[in-house]
């Protein structure tokens, strides 16, 4: 299937050129302006699709058929059972065109086709778990005297913004939208403009289920357009943003003039923790696997390696053989390494491993573009371990975003701490050892959302809570804890 062959509803062709329209009202409609913009296939630079350029004023249309359909008689009494009904019949689309919508994916982020079908998969079951939990938001009923009945209740909050990133864009938007939808909101998605299609096609499945028209609605457009613009609007209840530490400060701003709640997860420099008596087979595998998932463009991946002194050596040559087995290629193919995302990215990448280099670093292995026959215009960068790193040099502090990992060595559990707690992240962070105690120790001290023991789940599954300490953000997605985001407490108290 030709990615640009796919069939939107809300698409029309102009001359040989396939424009997509966004959602709004349960309408497919051109931007205000008329304007539009382009989205490429990372891996040959291929125009997928000229895509509506939403602005402030469309976002003023969104919200007030948001605001419509959340105020609506019918929406108010949908009983919460017949919300998770719905929830499940979208995991059932979602399945039915799995195959498309992965290629779709493939097609817009660049990574390999088997992620691709991995990340549809998890959007389904983000759809299936919070259909369960749609009529098991429960209150509380707390003792004050005789004579009072003291009772709580979670309501839905509103109108719930989602700002959706480039690297996961499809699972992204169904682990917040899911939550909301679950609780009785009514939801604006943002889709990063370098990969609208999987939001596009997904509005389309939903569209075809019995989910009333405004509560879910998709605006296309640039950040400092449609992003900012749906931020500031007063009428938004609750906003949910996943990117970069600068801009999340700037959504933090802006929603902070409206007193409007946020939760930010905004990225990482996770370390994976090597003792010496750990699996090492098994550690170097999920260690390599943890910084080449999505061609290192993950906020979870492990992209800081802190080994034990006495086997480092060792361990190093064994990841840097399993490095050197990858295949790096377009995702469609499924190589095992896919595209960066754009020649921004990429040049972001080579720049702080130049960097490094000047400083003294060793490439272990990788540190150099791949060109590939067919797709040249691909950004395509091996993987890459930096040795020889100081602790607190810049490659050694910043979030690369690439399949870059830097490896460190320390001498003990107090010094292993030390460098796992060296970060202004904490998102995630990885505990290899048979020696359950010191793993136990480690993870009550280290400063992250998510711990994994002898495995690594880069951001872990459905159920599992998942944000961070310090600059990777505030604020809890998947499992309950995200119920939180999109519900709002309230007491009462009955004399009798």
């Amino acid at each position: 299937m030709s990615m640009v062959d796919v069939d939107y509803k809300g698409s029309i062709m102009i001359g040989k050129e396939k424009h997509l329209r966004m959602y709004i009202g349960g309408e497919w409609v051109e931007s205000q302006s008329k304007t539009v913009f382009a989205t490429y296939n990372p891996a040959n630079g291929q125009l997928l699709a000229k895509i509506a350029r939403g602005s402030e004023e469309d976002v003023k249309l969104a919200v007030e058929a948001a605001d419509s359909a959340f105020e609506s008689s019918e929406w108010q009494s949908f009983h919460p059972a017949n919300r998770g009904k719905l929830l499940y019949d979208i995991a059932l689309k979602i399945r039915d065109k799995k195959e498309e919508l992965s290629q779709l994916e493939t097609a817009d982020t660049g990574k390999p086709i088997t992620q691709a079908r991995a990340d549809v998969e998890a959007a389904a079951k983000y759809f299936d778990y919070y259909a369960g939990v749609a009529d098991k938001v429960f209150g509380e009923t707390i003792p004050i005297e005789p004579g009072i009945l003291d009772y709580t209740v979670r309501e839905p909050i509103g109108i719930t913004a989602h700002i959706v990133p480039w690297n996961y864009p499809i699972q992204i938007m169904a682990r917040s939208t899911a939550a909301a939808i679950a609780t009785g909101n009514a939801v604006i998605v943002k889709p990063a403009e370098d990969t609208p299609l999987t939001a596009l096609k997904l509005a389309e499945l939903i569209d075809e289920t019995d989910l009333p028209n405004g509560i879910l609605n998709i605006v296309t457009g640039y950040g400092q357009e449609a992003g900012v613009a749906l931020v500031k609007h007063r009428k938004v209840s609750h906003v949910t943003f996943t990117g970069s530490v600068i801009t999340g400060i700037a959504v933090m701003s802006e929603a902070a003039k409206n007193v409007t709640p946020v939760t930010l997860e905004l990225g990482g420099k996770s370390p994976n923790i090597i003792f010496a008596d750990c699996d090492m087979e098994e550690a170097s595998e999920w260690v390599v696997k943890s910084i080449i998932q999505n061609a290192g463009q993950t906020c979870s991946a492990g992209s800081r390696l802190l080994i034990e002194e006495n086997i480092k050596d060792e361990f190093l040559e064994l990841i840097k053989v399993r490095m050197e087995k990858l295949t790096v290629g377009p995702g469609i193919e499924d190589s095992d390494i896919g595209p960066i995302i754009s020649e921004k990215q990429f040049n972001r990448i080579a720049e702080l491993v130049s960097a490094a280099r000047e400083e003294g670093a060793r490439i272990v292995t990788g540190g150099e573009r791949v060109i590939i026959e067919g797709s040249k215009e691909g950004c395509f960068y091996r993987p890459t371990i930096l040795d020889q790193v100081g602790p607190n040099q810049c490659i050694a502090q910043e979030e690369v975003f690439g399949p870059v990992v830097t490896a460190f060595s320390f001498y003990d559990e107090s010094e292993a701490l030390e460098l796992a707690n060296n970060s202004e992240y904490g998102l995630v962070a990885g505990i290899w050892t048979k020696d359950i105690g010191k793993a136990h120790r480690l993870a009550g001290k280290i400063k992250a959302g998510q711990i994994f023991i002898n495995n690594y789940g880069a951001g872990g599954g459905i159920q599992m809570p998942f944000g961070g300490y310090k600059k990777s953000g505030f604020g809890r997605e998947k499992g309950l804890e995200a119920l939180r985001n999109y519900t709002q407490l309230k007491n009462v108290a009955v004399k009798f």
